[in-house]
């Protein structure tokens, strides 16, 4: 067993093993599948700081514990070690439940994108399946993906997207298109109560070094002393979202009223080259590192832009940190981590 795999001194196990300690009670109670990520995990604290009871459900693929170190002793906090796409057998009942349960990160969705899909696909099955029976509200954690490479600028919830289904992130952008759709349609032919997000490249302190986004590439390789891989020239654009600003929409989210059950960009609608987007990394960290260009992925985004007209008059929400503030916050937290672990380059600030 892991040390870690313990509420108090209650060892934990699977959710098979141990749903008599899970869902206590449905009212302030919450469920936070995938909640190892650096987004599920600050969804846990901020609920925790709110006094409730949190579940946390992952199955550390790509989630890790080092950042739940700071609940795992928490009296109200539960850890969980299942994999979302498997039944979850779990008792008791919760008032909210968030599911981010799927890697983000291309490398680690393409590295099993059969397991991509079920995480998506039975996953939501599962999840919805829970909060029919208990009446919980549950949140989709969904994608500016499901846009695939937009032929429109901004994104709106109403395009449809141009995505490809055969193509090396199909298993990712499909698997969450469908669970868009199999949430609409719990909805429909079930009444479940629900709130879909469609989140915009989010970063910030919790994100793995290996994690494989642009953000963690770019800071980790410039402390390092490594070449920074951009691929493709530069131009293509992405809308980078602090960690805290996507955890407060995300809440907003599932507090707000019920509002026809239609899909909300929770993103910055500032969009930055990835070109700039280095240029800023390297300003920032004294290092010897220089950029080197390589060819652009099948179906990378040319650009990523969210309208969040929807997010603001119906959330009242926004993002409040720029680029500038929210890189400086990240810089210093894999600098860090990459010191702990006697990989960074002496010199590199």
């Amino acid at each position: 067993m892991n040390r870690w795999e313990r509420r108090g001194t209650k060892r934990l196990g699977s959710c098979k093993n141990i749903s008599s300690v899970a869902g206590r009670g449905g009212a302030r109670s919450v469920l936070v599948a995938g909640g190892a990520g650096f987004l599920g995990s600050e969804l846990c604290k901020r609920y925790l700081q709110k006094g409730y009871d949190v579940t946390c459900l992952d199955d550390l693929s790509s989630g890790r514990l080092v950042n739940l170190e700071g609940h795992l002793n928490h009296p109200k906090f539960t850890f969980l070690r299942q994999d979302v796409s498997k039944p979850l057998n779990l008792e008791g009942s919760f008032e909210y439940i968030f599911n981010l349960a799927c890697p983000a990160s291309p490398p680690k969705y393409q590295a099993d994108p059969l397991q991509t899909m079920k995480t998506c696909l039975f996953g939501a099955f599962n999840l919805l399946d829970l909060a029919r029976a208990t009446g919980a509200r549950i949140l989709q954690a969904s994608t500016s993906e499901v846009y695939g490479d937009p032929h429109v600028s901004p994104q709106k919830e109403s395009y449809a997207g141009n995505v490809n289904t055969y193509g090396p992130r199909s298993c990712y952008d499909e698997g969450k298109r469908a669970a868009e759709t199999i949430f609409h349609d719990y909805h429909e032919c079930h009444g479940v109560d629900l709130r879909v997000a469609r989140i915009f490249n989010s970063y910030g302190p919790g994100m793995d070094p290996q994690d494989g986004r642009v953000v963690s590439n770019f800071i980790t390789q410039a402390l390092q002393g490594e070449r920074i891989t951009v691929f493709g020239d530069g131009s293509q654009t992405r809308s980078f979202c602090y960690l805290d600003d996507t955890v407060d929409g995300l809440i907003a989210l599932m507090h707000s009223p019920p509002s026809e059950f239609e899909p909300v960009n929770i993103g910055n609608p500032k969009e930055t080259p990835v070109g700039k987007l280095a240029e800023l990394v390297l300003e920032k960290i004294s290092s010897t590192s220089r950029v080197s260009y390589l060819d652009l992925p099948q179906d990378d985004p040319k650009r990523r832009r969210p309208d969040i007209t929807r997010a603001r008059t119906r959330l009242g929400w926004e993002p409040r940190v720029n680029l500038s503030d929210g890189l400086d916050r990240t810089i210093g937290y894999f600098r860090n981590e990459l010191a702990a672990s006697g990989k960074i380059v002496p010199g590199a600030m």
